[in-house]
């Protein structure tokens, strides 16, 4: 066996692949089982009852991570004058108009979230193509097209997370990293299933939430029980 599988044997040894975890219980597992050199992304997965090709059952939005990420977001914005410099100061890694566009326009995407205003969204619609299959696109519905860049950037450095529902009814994000304390990871994934609860699409029938797991980067995937996550968002 090579050492990778010993590795993976050896992660999945003491855990029930049948079994739904209690939230603390399953985040206990997945911490002691991220054992690679680097910090690991703790992941979640919800799979959903909705069928995403249909406009009326299109999940998407934004969770605002009450721990953070624990990831280093590279933030582009679209914006001039005023607003240009409100981005920079609040720590945006890249700032620019038509300038930025026609760097985008060629393929040099080095960021991770992209934020513009209102009125740059005909300019920055010509890179559709570029932006879209990337999910990074801005959009109203999820805060990155807005006039408060500042309020948007830092949001987006502090643990903003957005998600958007796959082909399959799947949502699934990074929602901390294995170095944090059970209970910031609790918080995070209870703050997340909450955030995806809310934006119940009005065309969803049946069962909305169908199941939730978690697991490390490296580590094996977790059943979560839906009761201990679902509405039981800690206070703030």
């Amino acid at each position: 066996m090579t050492k990778l599988g010993k590795r993976i044997k050896s992660a999945r040894e003491g855990i029930d692949r049948t079994k739904a975890y209690g939230i603390e219980e399953a985040v206990k597992l997945v911490k002691s089982r991220a054992k690679t050199k680097f910090d690991e992304t703790v992941d979640i997965a919800m799979n959903l009852g909705v069928d995403p090709k249909h406009a009326d059952q299109m999940v998407r939005g934004v969770c605002n991570l009450p721990n953070g990420s624990g990831r280093t977001v590279r933030v582009a914005v679209f914006a001039r004058g005023p607003k240009a410099e409100e981005a920079k100061a609040a720590g945006a890694d890249v700032v620019g108009a038509e300038d930025l566009v026609d760097i985008v326009s060629k393929g040099t995407i080095n960021f991770d979230r992209c934020i513009a205003t209102p009125d740059m969204m005909g300019l920055v619609g010509r890179l559709g193509k570029v932006l879209g299959p990337r999910g990074l696109m801005p959009n109203p519905r999820v805060g990155t097209v807005t006039m408060d860049v500042a309020g948007a950037v830092k949001g987006a450095k502090g643990g903003a997370v957005e998600f958007r529902v796959e082909k399959a009814g799947i949502v699934h994000a990074g929602v901390g990293k294995a170095s944090f304390t059970e209970k910031a990871l609790v918080e995070n994934i209870r703050a997340f299933v909450d955030a995806v609860n809310r934006s119940k699409p009005a065309g969803a029938k049946g069962t909305y939430i169908k199941k939730v797991s978690i697991k490390s980067t490296m580590g094996p995937g977790l059943k979560v029980d839906q009761n201990t996550v679902i509405g039981a968002r800690a206070p703030a």
